[in-house]
């Protein structure tokens, strides 16, 4: 996956303009720059994967949560009688 690229000394130099000091605008355009360095951004194909895991975590409670229901209706039958 590409990095998003910008000129950060650019947007120090403007943070510097609109008030923010020398130290606040590097911290600042340092602190965008890794955010937007790429490494920590999912991908369609990440998130194709998370999606497919979640369904199989649902389809799999879903099954333990009906034969835990049955298993309750069974005894409740077997109380009964």
């Amino acid at each position: 996956m590409s990095a998003v690229a910008f000129d950060t000394l650019k947007l120090a130099t403007k943070l510097e303009k609109a008030g923010f000091s020398p130290e606040q605008a590097k911290g600042a355009s340092a602190a965008l720059a890794e955010s937007l360095d790429g490494s920590s951004l999912a991908t369609k194909s990440d998130i194709k994967e998370s999606v497919a895991e979640l369904k199989v975590d649902i389809v799999r409670w879903l099954i333990i949560t009906q034969l835990a229901l049955g298993g309750f209706i069974f005894a409740a039958l077997r109380l009964i009688k």
